[in-house]
């Protein structure tokens, strides 16, 4: 008879979770996530490896984390890109700790994203110039004014979003060196290690 491992379930993720995309700047991919989260619990390797339904593809561990992830999206505290990487809505960037049960009361009621969309203005720019000129102007000044480790934590979050991994602010800008690394994987095969300056 196997030995029954006990995998926090998704309620008991839900808080590690949110501080694990704290922790990691704001942002973060599933692994990303998943490893912070198996660092914050302290999770055997007999929790980590346990797997889903004897599925080879996904660990309880991942599958519970997916289900936190979905709460937490309901609830309007996180949101995800076209490529999967969440981050923290700006209305809850202050909180550390949620109520667990507010959070789960959330779930099944339809929440809509409140971030901009980028549409015709941007797109047709031959045709609405000034417009553009307007929105290229003020995303300049808003770049500018922003404080230097809040712009490492920007650089941080697009470089996810164009399919790094494991990226990771080392220091503080003005440090005259590197200011984080990440992982390029190609094709799910090759791995590249690259490292980061955060300029403006």
């Amino acid at each position: 008879m196997n030995k029954q491992v006990n995998v926090p379930k998704y309620r008991e993720l839900i808080n590690p979770t949110f501080q694990s995309l704290h922790e990691l700047g704001g942002s973060g991919t599933n692994d990303e996530i998943c490893e912070k989260v198996i660092e914050l619990l302290k999770l055997s390797n007999e929790v980590i490896d346990e797997s889903h339904l004897g599925s080879v593809t996904q660990t309880e561990l991942q599958y519970q984390l997916a289900w936190a992830r979905t709460y937490l999206k309901n609830y309007g505290a996180i949101e995800s890109s076209a490529r999967t990487v969440w981050s923290i809505t700006p209305q809850f960037s202050r909180k550390e700790v949620l109520d667990v049960k507010k959070v789960m009361a959330a779930t099944g009621k339809k929440k809509v994203a409140d971030h901009p969309i980028i549409n015709e203005d941007i797109i047709a720019e031959s045709e609405k110039p000034f417009e553009a000129k307007q929105w290229q102007e003020k995303l300049s000044l808003v770049l500018l004014q922003m404080d230097p480790y809040a712009f490492e934590r920007l650089t941080q979050r697009l470089l996810r979003e164009c399919g790094f991994d494991d990226v990771k602010v080392t220091k503080k800008s003005g440090d005259g060196g590197i200011d984080g690394t990440g992982k390029l994987k190609i094709n799910g095969i090759f791995s590249f290690n690259i490292a980061f300056q955060c300029k403006r």
